[in-house]
């Protein structure tokens, strides 16, 4: 006979299985609960930026290029003839005048030249005098049947081969009148002598190719630069129009400016391995400022754009998105903004598409920047914990806070 368990042993362990189970489920929702449970979000702080307003306004349309101071003429001065140089009547670096003396070649062989054919000349006259004066004679006795008409025919021919001989004396006189202008070298253009290449004494001729001199146009001058091709077709549409484009030079490195002209020429040939076309500007450089040779940075001024909506020109990005600007919203983020930039000074740039005027850009601080983020202008103090943030300025997106005790009742 098998023993029974007393009745009281039963519900005490249903009850112990109750408690587990109670526990289990407890610890089970508590562990669910600390996975599940989502760390505090953290609100990235209002990055500090500049910023500005679009305005509107003119925008110049300017084409920057590097051009040469190239002269109106360069002459170098060669001798025409041969012989001794007996003087130079230039001071070196002297401003000289068209058709003023420079140097003297040694006339005197041309001199005794021209007189040879002076009496050359003389002699051949008066055999003409005579062959004329028998042709008279041969004229009337040819008239009268008294001599053969081979005869007069022959003295016909003695006169005009005696007048061939005089003309030839003459052209041999003015070829030595020429040889002795020559022997005087003067200056073919007005402009600035170089530093003298020969010095009196030396034997010159024809074959020098060294020059007596070097004369080179100071004023006016011209400047000489290039254009791309796709420029190309505005700049003819102005300059055809009889608009006088001006362009301005300025030094090498950009910071000062040297003299103002105006367009005068486009060149007729594309060069086809950089696809530009020279162009020459016209100046005046009554300070000669513009030296011959000299290297200066051109600013062609185009046209001018009225009322474009401009923007500082570090608030115009390029990206992947293309052309862009950070635009600053009401509530203090920005948006990234595609924008299709113009023409620009340097300073502003001029916005030709997605932007209007009065919209507010962000000019520093863009490259921790992201399309939505959260920033305020610097100057502006951030807003204080529990205080909202004033409008315009950086400030999270979050309800500010009371502090406990500052509750209104």
């Amino acid at each position: 006979m098998s023993k029974l368990s007393p009745p009281s042993a039963r519900p005490s362990r249903r009850g112990a299985i109750v408690l587990t189970a109670i526990v289990v489920a407890f610890i089970a929702v508590a562990a669910s609960h600390l996975i599940t449970k989502k760390p505090p979000r953290r609100v990235a702080p209002a990055q500090v930026v500049s910023v500005a307003r679009a305005v509107t306004g003119d925008m110049p349309e300017i084409m920057n290029e590097l051009g040469t101071v190239t002269p109106v003429a360069t002459v170098t001065v060669l001798p025409q003839l041969s012989g001794f140089l007996t003087e130079v009547g230039y001071r070196e670096g002297q401003d000289v005048q068209k058709g003023q003396f420079l140097a003297q070649i040694d006339p005197r062989q041309y001199q005794i030249g021209k007189q040879q054919a002076q009496a050359q000349l003389a002699k051949d006259q008066a055999a003409l005098a005579q062959a004329r004066s028998d042709l008279a004679r041969y004229t009337q006795l040819f008239k009268q049947k008294s001599i053969a008409e081979q005869t007069y025919a022959n003295q016909r021919f003695t006169v005009m081969q005696d007048e061939a001989a005089v003309q030839a004396d003459k052209a041999s006189i003015a070829q030595y009148d020429l040889d002795l202008d020559y022997c005087r070298i003067t200056a073919p253009v007005s402009g600035r002598v170089g530093l003298r290449l020969v010095d009196p004494g030396n034997y010159v001729s024809t074959a020098t190719t060294t020059g007596i001199a070097v004369i080179t146009t100071i004023k006016p001058t011209t400047v000489e630069f290039t254009v791309p091709q796709n420029a190309l077709a505005r700049v003819i549409e102005r300059f055809n129009s009889g608009d006088k484009l001006p362009v301005t030079a300025y030094n090498s490195d950009n910071t000062r400016k040297i003299a103002t002209g105006t367009l005068y020429a486009i060149g007729n040939q594309m060069a086809t391995s950089t696809g530009t076309v020279m162009l020459r500007a016209h100046f005046d450089n009554d300070d000669e400022a513009l030296f011959p040779n000299e290297f200066v940075n051109v600013q062609l001024l185009v046209d001018t754009l009225k009322n474009a909506v401009l923007v500082p020109t570090p608030a115009v990005q390029t990206g992947a998105p293309g052309d862009y600007v950070y635009v600053v919203n009401a509530n203090s983020t920005v948006t990234l903004t595609k924008v299709t930039p113009g023409p620009s000074d340097g300073k502003l740039t001029a916005i030709l598409a997605g932007l209007k005027a009065g919209d507010e850009v962000v000019t520093d601080g863009l490259d921790r920047l992201s399309d939505g983020a959260t920033v305020r202008a610097a100057g502006a103090l951030p807003p204080a914990r529990g205080t909202a943030p004033p409008a315009g300025q950086g400030a999270s997106k979050a309800q500010p806070q009371t502090r406990p005790g500052n509750a209104q009742g």
